[in-house]
């Protein structure tokens, strides 16, 4: 399929016409797999065919990886840079993320939407997949919202895991994309590696979008945008370094989105869009995940949103702004010396 085949034609149970997220990416996942040892990640083909890419478990990784990561959960229809900025006294590197496409890129293959587990107890893998597969897949309600659905002959899902998924999360996922499991590549990035911490603060301008698409905002109006956040350190713990890349997003981030509509629906998702509207802003998201006893579904979803955000009118021109950065949270989030 070429890069530019469109996943589906129209029809009237899918009436809208989208690039192929996974045969965008699918040079990106060749290039990963090419330049392994200079990106000192590691590879392994498994019996079946499968392909697994360590970038963090018995790899070490690097921010190169999580960059090239980055771009193929956004379907290869995003760009991601690594950039020096003023923003902030202590934290000079930022990423900065953009999209033609944001809705297709972010919603429809970078948000970690699909939900896999096997077993119970400790032995038990749970997972969040992210990455192009999950268009291939469909399984979530969103895919039907978007109406979209992809169709290649290559998929690849990105876990932020710091174990290899069971024999049994690999059938399921063939099942699930159709495709032939040397076709299938896995891509895991624990959230204390390098290449983790690049590739989860590169979802800067999905937050945004997941959060305005959680406001009811139609979606389709978002034509363009651009988001960037503070590269945070990587951490030993998987509940420090959860904190930081949260945090990076929450009190460092700016986003700016283009929308097409109103400019009262635009001024709309300006005041509400940022993660100064919910009732556990003003902590660490550690402290934050501490004080609800580690229940992750007891944070407000509303926190989960861009610091700073900026909403321009296509029609007018006019740009509406709310939420501001933290710098003492990042600071102690961080942990400046």
């Amino acid at each position: 399929m070429s890069d530019l085949a469109p996943a589906s034609t129209d029809t009237a149970d899918n009436p809208r016409s989208w690039p192929s997220v996974n045969a965008l990416a699918a040079p990106l996942v060749a290039q990963l797999i090419a330049e392994a040892a200079a990106l000192r990640v590691g590879v392994e083909r498994l019996r079946d065919g499968c392909t697994i890419v360590d970038a963090g478990i018995d790899a070490t990784g690097g921010i190169e990886a999580g960059r090239l990561i980055a771009k193929i959960c956004l379907g290869g229809l995003g760009h991601v840079r690594l950039q020096a900025s003023s923003a902030f006294t202590r934290w000079p590197w930022q990423i900065s993320v953009n999209s033609a496409n944001p809705v297709l890129a972010c919603l429809g293959s970078q948000y970690a939407g699909w939900s896999l587990s096997h077993g119970q107890g400790q032995n038990a893998f749970r997972a969040l997949g992210s990455g192009p597969a999950r268009a291939l897949a469909g399984t979530e309600e969103l895919f039907g919202e978007l109406h979209y659905r992809d169709s290649a002959e290559t998929a690849c899902l990105v876990l932020e895991v710091d174990k290899r998924p069971p024999a049994e999360i690999i059938e399921k996922v063939l099942r699930a994309c159709k495709v032939a499991p040397d076709r299938l590549t896995f891509i895991l990035t624990p959230t204390r590696s390098l290449a983790g911490t690049v590739q989860i603060v590169s979802r800067v301008l999905e937050v945004a979008l997941h959060k305005a698409h959680a406001l009811g905002f139609p979606v389709d109006h978002v034509v363009d945008g651009m988001g960037c956040a503070p590269l945070p350190p990587p951490a030993a713990d998987f509940l420090t370094a959860m904190g930081r890349t949260n945090d990076a997003i929450l009190y460092g981030s700016h986003v700016q989105l283009f929308v097409s509509g109103s400019e009262d629906a635009a001024r709309g998702l300006a005041d509400q869009l940022s993660c100064t509207n919910s009732r556990d802003y003003g902590q660490t998201f550690a402290d934050i995940f501490k004080s609800y006893r580690f229940d992750f579904y007891q944070i407000d979803p509303q926190l989960f949103a861009p610091a700073e955000v900026m909403v321009t009118a296509l029609e007018s021109g006019r740009t509406f702004r709310g939420g501001q950065v933290n710098e003492q949270l990042l600071d102690k989030s961080f942990g400046s010396e």
